[in-house]
């Protein structure tokens, strides 16, 4: 019998109905199954298909230690936790299915996040965690992105053989799949069993990229894939003649490209980056751009815009100074260090990465330290993030920041980055900085939800910055310098123009123009939305991606 999953009656405007799969939603602080900017992603374009009451269905895994637990040791560096969690909000289906994983049959149960617990769209979450199965079978959906090659795979199956077979055991009709990233690309194959046709299959997949960066474009040996399921007992000739991948690497996002029928990258820039990037796959779908967005309900701070909304600058500005307060006891918290809400705080939080630079602002020492001890223009400095619990580099530079801080009174490093303390950091900052290296980020989603709290932002012209940024009117821009250059000269170029903006232009609009910042606050905001809110976004994927058909050898057409 069929069950009815929607709370909310489908505006007919989105009555296509759709499967919306990925590896991690960031939905709410309660619910830990995701690591960053992807997850956040999708939980906004949830949360907006629910106000825009959405034909669509979210489907995820349930993870069961999350993807950690970020806290610290006796010597106050970083220590990846791994607790597991228990979510009693969520609804039993009652629906399981088997999954074959390396000639293994795997149960796989589904869990249900109604509509009405989080104002989204209703949510499928699946996991290997049960009974029926032995330990290293429950163990798949333990870890988001486990270190593990194998039980990455196996992931990667449990979602997309998984989620498609669960749909099917709930009798939900879908007209299109949506792969937010490549990880659910197995769905693909177990749709060819179902209609035998890869052209009718291409129909019902679209495809999100996110990233240009070679970690985020997942490779696997296809012996491997196909001796795991990946493939879904295809046989390995048909899989290399659907995708035209006959080397010995299985690239996802190729995959996905030659499978889909339209792809869309997250932002203008990163859309040129991409088909540039993959110019030479003969064959693939038609990549275009749906900019990212986040959920302005979820994120936006209705104080501020209620004071915005009612002309009242001084109201505004006592608001933004009562957001500082509330960020500066969980600063004080941590890190016993008792910051000013009248001082410039500037703020840098998001994934722990190489390419984001979380370290350019302290590229020179001691240019460094003249800035934070400017007694004319003082400065309160906060970094917090994730690293990926495994990579050493990005957790060594974690460290060495975390080090450098206990010199200064005025200089914070947090943990337990997830969406509770990404709220308070972008509420509560002044300026958010947003430093990788150019044509390296896709989006750098969370500056939108820093702008809807009337942070300013200061970015390099990457991802989503130069669709919004009017220079010293909403926000502040690092001049682009020549990719050709070394990475070093590169960082030490981007360093001296980020210092020159911050000493010549930031902190003295802030402390000597009072009036002019507020009216940059203002800007931020208005500036943001509706255009960068999620519901622009949850609406264009409708238009370009879910109501169109492609002809075969043809760009997709809008019906």
């Amino acid at each position: 019998m069929k069950k009815h999953l929607h709370s909310y009656t489908i505006d007919k405007k989105y009555s296509k109905s759709v499967a919306y799969f990925s590896m991690e939603f960031a939905i709410h602080q309660a619910l830990k199954i995701y690591s960053g900017g992807l997850g956040f992603l999708a939980g906004s374009h949830m949360h907006s298909a629910y106000d825009l009451q959405q034909n669509i269905l979210g489907v995820g895994i349930l993870w069961s230690y999350g993807y950690y637990d970020q806290e610290r040791d006796e010597d106050r560096n970083l220590v990846a936790k791994f607790r597991r969690k228990r979510y009693y909000f969520l609804e039993d289906t009652g629906i399981s299915v088997t999954v074959n994983i390396n000639g293994k049959n795997v149960v796989v149960k589904a869990l249900l996040l109604p509509s009405e617990t989080f104002s989204t769209a209703p949510m499928l979450l699946l996991t290997t965690d049960v009974e029926e199965n032995d330990y290293l079978s429950r163990t798949i959906t333990h870890k988001l992105y486990d270190h593990n090659t194998e039980t990455r795979i196996a992931q990667e199956i449990v979602l997309g053989i998984g989620g498609v077979k669960v749909l099917e055991a709930l009798e939900q009709t879908i007209e299109i799949y949506h792969m937010n990233e490549g990880h659910s690309l197995p769905m693909v194959f177990e749709l060819m069993h179902k209609y035998k046709d890869i052209e009718q299959v291409r129909q019902k997949v679209v495809f999100t990229t996110h990233t240009p960066e070679k970690a985020g474009n997942e490779e696997h040996d296809i012996h491997l894939l196909c001796k795991m399921g990946f493939f879904n007992s295809l046989p390995l000739e048909t899989v290399r003649e659907i995708t035209g991948i006959y080397g010995d690497m299985f690239s996802l996002t190729v995959g996905a490209l030659k499978l889909a029928k339209i792809a869309n990258a997250v932002s203008k820039i990163h859309c040129d980056v991409s088909n540039k990037m993959w110019s030479h796959i003969e064959g693939r779908c038609p990549i275009t751009y749906i900019t990212n967005a986040q959920n302005r309900r979820y994120w936006a701070d209705k104080g501020l815009l209620k004071a915005l909304d009612e002309h009242e600058d001084y109201e505004l500005e006592a608001r933004k100074k009562h957001l500082k307060r509330m960020l500066f006891v969980e600063v004080a918290n941590q890190t016993g260090k008792m910051f000013d809400p009248n001082v410039l705080t500037i703020v840098w939080a998001r994934r722990f990465a190489e390419y984001k630079r979380p370290g350019l602002l302290k590229y020179d020492l001691e240019r460094f330290e003249r800035f934070v001890n400017n007694a004319k223009y003082p400065v309160q400095l906060i970094w917090a993030g994730k690293p990926y619990p495994f990579d050493t580099q990005a957790i060594n530079l974690f460290n060495e920041l975390n080090y450098i801080s206990r010199s200064y009174k005025n200089v914070a490093v947090l943990v337990g980055y997830e969406l509770g303390l990404s709220m308070l950091l972008k509420k509560g900052a002044d300026v958010w900085l947003n430093t990788p290296r150019i044509t390296r980020e896709a989006s750098g989603t969370s500056g939108m939800s820093a702008a809807m709290n009337g942070a300013i932002n200061l970015s390099v012209a990457d991802g989503w910055h130069p669709e919004y940024s009017i220079e010293e009117v909403n926000s502040f821009t690092i001049a682009p310098v020549s990719s050709e250059l070394s990475i070093d000269e590169q960082d030490r170029m981007d360093n001296e123009n980020l210092m020159n903006i911050l000493e010549n232009q930031v902190a003295p609009i802030y402390y000597d123009n009072q009036e002019r910042w507020i009216e940059m606050m203002k800007r931020s905001l208005t500036d943001v939305i509706p255009a960068f809110d999620s519901g622009r976004m949850a609406h264009q994927y409708y238009n370009k991606m879910y109501i169109i058909e492609r002809d075969i050898g043809e760009a997709p057409r809008v019906l």
